[in-house]
């Protein structure tokens, strides 16, 4: 009998697959127990329709974060800070600075966690990646300059 698991069951498979069980296996435990239901027309359609459209979510999300890529390709952040004499800063430039100054000059969030970086303690230009996407990875341009 095919059925469409609603759980992950072990030994059988994940929830929202079709698998194939015997009737007994379906009808004493897995049906009680409203870890499946049968795989009527309706119910392959529904798991269609689930799975166009949480493929078509990926596709959108991807879609956004190679636009974010792009455009953050085109962005300089830029820093202008204190420092001691002998040219380090007075403490660091970090993710989250960089997220806030780039939300609050150029109208883009992302998140610090997606910037992957090691806290800046000097003045330079640095090129820093940010992980928009599973696959996706765009560049900002930071240039830390003494005030």
């Amino acid at each position: 009998m095919k059925v469409i698991l609603t759980a992950d069951v072990k030994g059988q498979g994940k929830k929202d697959q079709m698998v194939e069980v015997s009737d007994g296996y379906a009808r004493n435990f897995l049906f009680p127990k409203k870890l499946a239901k049968p795989a009527d027309n309706q119910s392959v359609t529904e798991l269609k329709n689930k799975q166009a459209s949480a493929q078509h979510k990926i596709d959108v999300e991807r879609a956004n974060a190679k636009e974010a890529a792009a455009k953050l390709e085109t962005v300089k952040v830029v820093f202008n800070v204190g420092a001691s004499a002998d040219g380090r800063l007075y403490g660091s430039i970090t993710a989250k600075d960089v997220a806030e100054k780039l939300a609050a000059d150029h109208k883009i969030t992302v998140d610090k966690r997606k910037i992957t970086m090691d806290p800046i303690k000097a003045f330079g230009s640095y090129d820093l990646d940010v992980k928009l996407y599973n696959d996706v990875t765009g560049k900002i341009h930071v240039v830390v300059s003494e005030k």
